[in-house]
Formats: C-alpha cells, structure tokens, sequence
C-alpha cells in the first residue's frame, strides 16, 4: 500500500513535471558504490520519467556490450570483473516516445590497493644506534603515506630525533629506549576515502649493566646472622642474572629470589669471606660487578688463670690468648689505675702474652684486664690478684681515757681485696709481747681504739689492715700516754671539710672535764688569722687549769704548734699562719683529775687582702699634720709676738736675751710701762687670763697665775689678782 501511494506520488510529481516544463522527463543512475576495486563487479541501472530508447555511453563513446534493456523504462549496465579500464563517466541517454530526450551521468572510480606488501611489522634496533623502519605501499591511482604514533602524526621536520622521510621511511636518529613501541603506517588513495593501516613494533635493545647497592659488605659470623647481596640489573632483553661464590653452592646455606638478582646467605660463617661475582647476559652481550664480603669473628680472650691469691714479696705469671678475624692485638690493662702493661722489662712486664710481675707488693693487687682489640670490636677478661694490704699511712695517734685513738686520713691500700678488719696492738715496753686486738672498719671518719688500757700510762702502739689474705705491714710504731679513767660512754666524733669549723662535745667521766665547745656559728677567718669563741659546759667538778691548744697545716710533713690558754678564755686567736691553707686544730681542757678528749676541728685560712691604710696610720698622719701646723703657728707667735711654747722654752735655755728677738728694753718706750701678753696689751701690773706666762721688764720670770676674773670689757677698770707673787718672792 505504502509503495502503491509512493509510485502515486511519484507519478503525479512526473505529471506536474512534465507540466511545467514540456516534455522533460525525470532520469536517474542507480548503483551500490562508486570507488569500485579492481576485480569486483560492478552494476548500474539507468531509470528513465518514461517510456522510450535507452543507451549508454562511457566518457562520449557509446557502449553497447555489458548494456541490458529490463523494460522501456529501465537498463542495466554490468561488469563482471572492473578494471583500470572501467574507471570513467558514465552516460545514461533516452529517447522518449513523446520526442523528449534527457540524460544522466555518473563518475565511477576503480582503484586498486592500498597494499603494504612485503612491510616488515617488527622491528628491533641497539640502544644508541640510527634506526630505519619502511612502509613499502602500492595501489592505484597514487598513494600518500603517513606516519603515526599514539595518534598524534610523526612531522617530516628534519630536526627531530623521529621523522618521515620522503620514501615513506620512518628514521629514528639515536635510538633510546623510549623510542621502543608501536608505529602505525597509514596509506590513502589520494583524493579517494580509501585508507589502510599497518601497525608496526619497534623494539629498542641494550646492552646489559649490573649496579651494586654495596660494592664492600662487612658483617660479623655467627648463627643467628644472615647476609643479603643484591645485584640490580639492566638491559634489554631482560639479562638472566648467575653468581660465582667463593665457595660451592648450597641450597641450605644459599637463597636465591625468583629473579636471583638478590642473594642470601644464612647462617655467616668465616668461610663465607671472598669475592661474589653477579653477571647479567642477554642476546647483546653480558656485564659482571663483584661484591666483597668480609666476614669478622668476634675477639675472644682466653687467661691461664683468672684469680690469684699470693703473699707480698712472691712473683706471678699470667698467660693470656686471643683470636678473632682479623687477628685482635692484645693488651694488659691495670683497672685500679687505667695504665696499659706495654712494658717488656722491670718489675711488671708483658711478653708474649704474659703477664709477670716479680716480688708482689700491696699495690699490685687489683684487677687486671686482658683485652683483645680489633676493628669490629673488643673483648676481655678480667684476673684478679690478691695480697696482703700495705701499711697504713697518714695515721695520726691520740691518748683517750685509758684509750688510744687512731686516726687514719687515707685507708691503707687493701692488697686487691676490701679490707674486712684492723689489727691494734699495743705494749708498754719493748721486752714484752704484743697485744692485740681485731676490730672492723670504723664507719666514715670515726677512730679506731684500743681501751682497757691503765690511765696516765705510756704506750707503744701500732697497726695493721686486714683483708682475705690475712693482715698486712704495721704501721710505724707510736708512743703516747693515756689519759685518767673514766666511766663508759658514747661520743660523737667527726672532722670537717676545709672552709668550715665545727666541734664535737664528748661528755664527761668522773672527775675529768668535758671536751671544750667551740661556736662555729662566730667563727671568724680574716686572711691568716682565725678566731673562734671557746666554751667549757662541764669542768668535771675540778676547776679548770688551762687548755691546750695545737695546730699545723693539713698536709704531710707539717709539724704542730701548741700553746697553752688560761681557764678563763673565752676565745682562740691565731695569728701568722699561711694564706689559703688547710689547719688542724686540737683544744683539750685540762684539770687536776687529767684532760678531756681533744675536740679536733679543720679550717681553711683566707686569701692575702689587698695593701690598705689602716686606722693607726691615718690617726699618725693627722698627728703630724697637726704638729707641723701647731709649730707654724707657734713659731710665728713667739717671732712675732713672743708669746707661745717656743718663746718659753727660749727664755729657760737662754735667759733674759734670746737670740733672734727684739727684747722688752728695746721696746720700751712703745710700751709705756706695759707689758705685751701674747700679742694682748695690758696695764702694768695686770694680768691676762688662766694659764698665761709673764715676764716683767727686768726679764724675771713669774709664775702663771689662774685668775677666776673674766677678761675685763673697756669700760671696766683693771684690777689686780690677788695673791700676785712680786717679782722679788
């Protein structure tokens, strides 16, 4: 129905046609395609407006063969296998039975290709070299090429490194290994729509590298240590990766990744040490790199013996060995004092590994280290010598209540071991026999003590450290007599560091006084004098004799100054000493029954103070300032006026005339009868105030006379003194 309607349509738009413009008639060429490739067919049907005689020709020239009529209205034109030749205008004529005529045309195009023919589509270049990749394209009518990568079209610009060649040949200058992918050659028929493609791989080879992360590996052996040797390596094709090691392969001793770039030894031991060998090959060429692996053991130190009890005056060999990769040096170190062994004769020496000391001494015994030193680390052992502990120095020795003190400053040296007691002896004469007695060490700075002894007796005494090995030298022998006796009791006894003073208070026994009290608190140190407040709280029920006083500097050699104070002091004051020194001070107070325990106190003098005035010299220099100045001023009085103590003076030694002056006579007659008192003018026969020296006109000398009247006022009258004496009493 819809096809009938169409051809209605169709006819009716003839009729209107031919209507309006006569008898022209619509023409059409139908066929499938216009680009025909060579060898395939080709149709083509001519329909005429209407009836009448078709024919056809090509480019002008009339065809009758391959031509078909279908009907009057309608012809076919068939080619079975087109070629070059069929290519043309076609022409479609018709002869209307009305007398009309038309025509149509239609351009049919035959092309053969594009072919790429024999184009290699692989191809591989080595890294750094110029690379040439053709696209060999035929086809009819011309071809033009172009090259593509990654969609983006590769220019003909001579100045890059990838280009089209007018051959249709890709070149590639340098080959890097970016340039390695797909390349797609496009060929198109000109003018025509009929293109092809051919994708092409370029491949980019290189020579194999190897890269180390470590070139030197050092590690130490042992069993819970494992190694990781790791070969990087490069190149296309991928280079297959083989080790040479120092010793066989073993796959419990050796791993290998899945590439075996990465080589793993487990377990390190010493025979792991040497040279590994990684080496990459591939179909270019191959490439090696050697990693060395240094494999340490750790120092060991072996000693014959590693604790030695002797006595002093014995001699000791100790053997020492060690090992270790790389061969460890060995040394012998005294750890009381960090001073290495390295002496090979003497007393102590070390040979060969040995350790020989001759003729032990307290103060070899001790710890001794045998270390073995190396690069990748140390190790020792220690060998402990002991023997018995030396004498005991800095000892100072004080009688007590029927007691003898020691003081030790230092302890003795202990021989290697700790000192665990102290052996006191004691004698009172040379043809008895020592007694003894051991006790521990004292605590802190406390003395030790001998006691039971008789009172005010003379003693020898001495001692001796203890330590494992048994008792050591004595110390010289001491003498010293014991104070009276008294009744059991504690006391605190301590000394202080320099700069500080300070006592301790012992209390009393029967009869005897208490140690004195000094006050710390008003101390005073003033350069190289020291002063301190003394205090006795208990006199023992017997008055007070005296106390005594020692003192010397706090260092070896110094020898003690005493002095004694009456039993009223009330303080102690040294004098002289030296600047900045260290001084023990020792105040025991004395009474008819015997003396108390000494109160023991350490100070430290001053430094030496700047040179200053003192008061005394500024009160002289006042003095003589003032006795010159008095002088001036009474040699001016007696020169001028001759009064004063100058004048007085001359008069006694010289009488009457006194060289150098103008006496009364020459004066006379400006006086009128007077005379002249300490440049005052006077009435005959009257007198100045309390104190003043007169002499009359005949140059006798009076006595002073102290008036009780006050100086008289011009409008009083001059009255005499009484009790004047005259001239000739």
């Amino acid at each position: 129905m819809t096809n009938q309607s169409a051809l209605i349509l169709r006819m009716v738009s003839l009729l209107l046609l031919l209507l309006l413009q006569g008898t022209e008639a619509k023409m059409e060429i139908i066929t499938s395609k216009e680009n025909v490739p060579v060898g395939q067919e080709i149709t083509m049907l001519c329909q005429a407006g209407g009836e009448g005689i078709i024919t056809w020709q090509k480019d002008g020239e009339d065809i009758e063969e391959k031509v078909s009529t279908l009907d009057e209205t309608t012809s076919k034109f068939h080619i079975m296998k087109a070629t070059m030749q069929d290519a043309g205008q076609y022409t479609c004529h018709c002869d209307f039975d009305n007398g009309d005529e038309a025509k149509v045309q239609k351009m049919i195009y035959i092309y053969e290709g594009p072919s790429f023919g024999g184009t290699s589509t692989y191809h591989e270049f080595l890294e750094g070299t110029d690379g040439m990749v053709p696209c060999l394209v035929t086809g009819q009518p011309a071809v033009d090429v172009h090259w593509f990568r990654d969609g983006k079209e590769i220019s003909t610009n001579a100045g890059r490194g990838v280009r089209h060649l007018p051959n249709n040949t890709l070149f590639i200058q340098g080959v890097k290994r970016e340039d390695a992918g797909i390349y797609s050659c496009h060929a198109e028929i000109r003018g025509r729509p009929i293109d092809k493609q051919l994708a092409i791989s370029v491949v980019v080879n290189a020579h194999p590298t190897v890269r180390l992360r470590e070139e030197v590996k050092k590690v130490m052996a042992g069993p819970e240590t494992n190694v990781t040797l790791l070969c990087l390596v490069a190149g296309h094709p991928q280079p297959n990766i083989t080790w040479t090691m120092p010793m066989l392969f073993d796959s419990s001793h050796h791993q290998f990744n899945s590439d075996h770039s990465q080589l793993t030894i487990r377990s390190v031991a010493r025979v792991d040490y040497g040279e590994y060998v990684c080496t990459a090959k591939n179909k270019i060429s191959e490439s090696n790199a050697t990693i060395m692996l240094y494999v340490f053991e750790a120092p060991e130190v072996f000693v014959s013996v590693e604790l030695l009890s002797m006595s002093v005056g014995e001699g000791v060999s100790v053997s020492c060995n060690v090992s270790g990769h790389p061969q460890p040096e060995l040394h012998w170190i005294n750890k009381h004092n960090g001073q290495t062994l390295d002496l090979t004769t003497g007393r102590v020496h070390v040979v060969d590994g040995v350790l020989t000391i001759s003729e032990v001494v307290p103060s070899d015994g001790g710890l001794y280290s045998c270390m073995a030193v190396t690069a990748s680390g140390n190790a020792s052992r220690d060998v402990a010598i002991i023997t018995q502990p030396g004498p005991p120095h800095y000892l100072s020795v004080a009688p007590g209540p029927t007691s003898v003190l020691f003081f030790l400053k230092t302890p003795p040296v202990n021989g290697g071991s700790p000192i665990t007691s102290y052996v006191l002896q004691w004698r009172q004469s040379a043809a008895e026999q020592w007694k003894e007695i051991v006790t521990a060490p004292s605590l802190g700075r406390d003395p030790l003590k001998i006691t039971s002894l008789k009172p005010y007796t003379l003693y020898m005494v001495r001692l001796a450290a203890m330590n494992v090995m048994g008792p050591g030298q004595f110390s010289d022998t001491n003498t010293v007599r014991t104070h009276g006796i008294r009744k059991c009791h504690t006391h605190n006894y301590r000394t202080f560091p320099a700069q500080t003073v300070s006592s301790t208070h012992h209390p009393s026994s029967e009869g005897e006084p208490d140690s004195p009290v000094l006050s710390t608190d008003a101390m005073k140190v003033d350069g190289n004098s020291f002063s301190i407040p003394l205090k006795q709280t208990d006199d023992g029920g017997t008055p007070l004799q005296h106390f005594n006083i020692r003192y010397k500097q706090d260092k070896e050699g110094t020898e003690w100054k005493e002095m004694q104070l009456s039993s009223g002091a009330d303080s102690i004051s040294l004098q002289g000493l030296s600047f900045i020194s260290a001084y023990q001070l020792e105040v025991t107070a004395i009474n008819a029954n015997g003396s108390s325990i000494p109160a023991v106190f350490n100070f430290t003098t001053g430094a030496q103070p700047a040179s200053r005035m003192t008061k005394g010299g500024v009160v002289a220099i006042v003095m003589v300032i003032f006795l010159v100045l008095f002088l001036v001023v009474d040699a001016s009085c007696c020169y001028i006026n001759r009064c004063g103590l100058l004048m007085t003076v001359a008069v006694r030694l010289f009488g009457q005339k006194v060289p150098g002056l103008r006496m009364l006579d020459d004066a006379e007659g400006n006086t009128n009868g007077e005379v002249k008192l300490k440049g005052m003018s006077t009435p005959r026969g009257s007198l100045q105030q309390t104190g003043v020296q007169t002499i009359t006109k005949e140059g006798w000398q009076l006595t002073e006379v102290t008036c009780d009247k006050a100086p008289l006022t011009k409008h009083e009258k001059t009255q005499p003194c009484k009790d004047l004496p005259h001239a000739d009493a």
